[in-house]
């Protein structure tokens, strides 16, 4: 159980993107004093195989443990980490970073320029890689070098724009080349960094125990105080189950829990500091699979992104907690998501049967569904149960169910575990005809890691549609690489107009962090790059 004390306030009222409900308003009472130790125990929902990975889930994890080169702040400018300046090179493919001094790993490793270019090269080494790190770089990144102890310069093959906003996520937090030396089932399970606390254990399916670092010195410049953690201890549970963990906050035996449920939000407000952070990147969507029958038809694609009231669905599933997110291809909070495609798929009966017809699906069944040479339409849609899709994105899809069907649509839902859905079960074209998912980011660049064209030769397994578009695949890599605005949000928006025109993916609703914060735990933030709870400036108070 976590310390608890007087109520708590907020250390700082609500900013942009960010919704901060306090029981009490802010006040002069938040120079109250710290003490000086106490565990926070922090219940969470998804237990990710590793501790370190590609996975979102992972990056929350990092943050706790590990240092990245940057950070972003809250207005979405990148500022100094571990490199306190940097420099970049006319032709903007040389980017060179100068590093604070004196920081070691955990393990007593130097955090020098060697170490930085030793965990570019393995997160990119097909033998160790790291998936997320690669979709990003790997097309960019040319070689690492150590100028001296305290100077990392990183070589690129063409310029990046967005390669500062992207170094801020979690995946790219730096670890110990000794600990990496080890080998992938160690640093699987106890990964080593430099960052405000380290691993002491891992309990699976219960928690990971952190403790804090006394010699942490390396604080990003966007952190609420320098120097090593409050909190003694960090007890980050796994409670899968929403009921469960916010039964754990109202009970006593959590200080902070993650993911508020929709149905006990406006209690919530009233008993806890709640924050709300809409990430960036791509929102929660149905990613809809061109390649295979019937969606391989772009008629059928439109004719069912026009079957239902998107919108409302999300509205009574999330009872207007969590925002719809028409856009498939941009989150509302990602720099130059365009608004313009917000509503491109209006709910629209007349629209979705006349392409239906058009399609050639003019005959219906006893039960009502469409049927085209004695196929009935009954594309089948994979979720993951509980590892993305929680109980309101249950009911929203089978909300979506019912109104699809007046159109002739017998949509089949069919959930998938945790470890179906990252194990590769459902990865080939055959495995589904639309799949949700999401992706945090802080930039519009990721555009290129969802709808680069999967080839022999250039495979692309995050793009899950299996939409082979040339055209969409050189704008997105025109914006990533051009430094003119104007230009950028021109390109960015054409790539949005391309995947809304060709309907192939259907935005839901944003990806968002939301935390419940007991009273009495102060200065519990979410970073912006992908909405990472932060836990170096918690501090009970009395």
């Amino acid at each position: 159980m976590g310390f608890t004390s007087l109520p708590g306030r907020a250390a700082r009222c609500a900013a942009a993107l960010v919704v901060v409900a306090l029981a009490a308003s802010c006040s002069a009472a938040d120079g109250a004093a710290p003490d000086d130790g106490g565990v926070v125990e922090y219940a969470h929902e998804q237990e990710p195989p590793c501790v370190h990975g590609g996975w979102v889930q992972n990056a929350y994890l990092a943050r706790q443990y590990l240092d990245n080169l940057v950070s972003l702040d809250s207005g979405g400018e990148v500022v100094p980490w571990l490199a306190q300046r940097w420099e970049i090179s006319p032709d903007q493919r040389t980017y060179t970073f100068h590093l604070k001094p004196g920081v070691r790993f955990t393990d007593g490793t130097p955090l020098d320029a060697a170490a930085v270019r030793a965990n570019f090269e393995h997160y990119l080494d097909p033998e160790t890689q790291n998936s997320t790190v690669f979709a990003y770089i790997g097309e960019y990144y040319e070689r690492g070098e150590a100028v001296d102890p305290l100077t990392f310069r990183m070589h690129l093959t063409k310029p990046y724009a967005p390669l500062l906003t992207v170094l801020t996520q979690g995946y790219f937090g730096v670890q110990s080349p000794t600990a990496l030396a080890r080998g992938t089932r160690a640093n699987c399970e106890q990964p080593v960094g430099s960052g405000p606390f380290r691993i002491e254990s891992w309990e699976r399916n219960q928690r990971i125990t952190f403790v804090r670092n006394e010699n942490y010195t390396s604080a990003p410049a966007n952190a609420k105080h320098q120097g090593p953690a409050y909190a003694r201890k960090l007890e980050w549970k796994f409670l899968k189950d929403p009921t469960s963990r916010y039964g754990s906050i109202s009970s006593g035996e959590s200080d902070v829990i993650y993911d508020v449920p929709a149905i006990d939000w406006a209690e919530a407000r009233e008993r806890f500091e709640v924050q709300q952070y809409i990430t960036p990147g791509r929102p929660v969507a149905l990613n809809i699979n061109a390649s295979r029958a019937p969606f391989d038809d772009v008629r059928v694609r439109r004719a069912f992104a026009h079957s239902a009231d998107w919108e409302s669905a999300v509205r009574a599933s999330f009872f207007d907690v969590v925002p719809y997110n028409g856009n498939g291809a941009l989150s509302r909070s990602t720099p130059l998501h365009d608004p313009e495609f917000a509503d491109a798929h209006r709910h629209d009966p007349a629209k979705a049967n006349g392409l239906l017809d058009e399609a050639g699906w003019t005959e219906r069944n006893a039960a009502g569904y469409r049927v085209k040479d004695g196929v009935e339409l009954k594309p089948v849609i994979v979720y993951p149960a509980g590892a993305v899709i929680g109980p309101e994105g249950v009911a929203l899809l089978q909300n979506v169910q019912q109104m699809a069907k007046e159109t002739g649509f017998h949509v089949e839902l069919l959930p998938a575990t945790q470890s179906e859905y990252f194990g590769g079960k459902y990865s080939s074209p055959d495995s589904y005809n639309a799949i949700t998912g999401y992706w945090t980011s802080p930039t519009p660049g990721l555009l290129y890691i969802n709808w680069r064209r999967r080839l022999p030769e250039r495979p692309n397994p995050q793009n899950n549609t299996f939409y082979d578009n040339p055209e969409l695949e050189r704008v997105i890599s025109r914006a990533n690489s051009t430094l003119d605005p104007a230009e950028q949000r021109t390109l960015y928006s054409e790539a949005q107009r391309i995947i809304s025109d060709d309907a192939v993916a259907i935005g839901l609703y944003t990806q968002t962090t939301s935390l419940a914060v007991r009273p009495g735990l102060r200065d519990v933030w979410i970073e912006k790059s992908q909405g990472e709870p932060v836990f170096h400036d918690a501090r009970f108070v009395r």
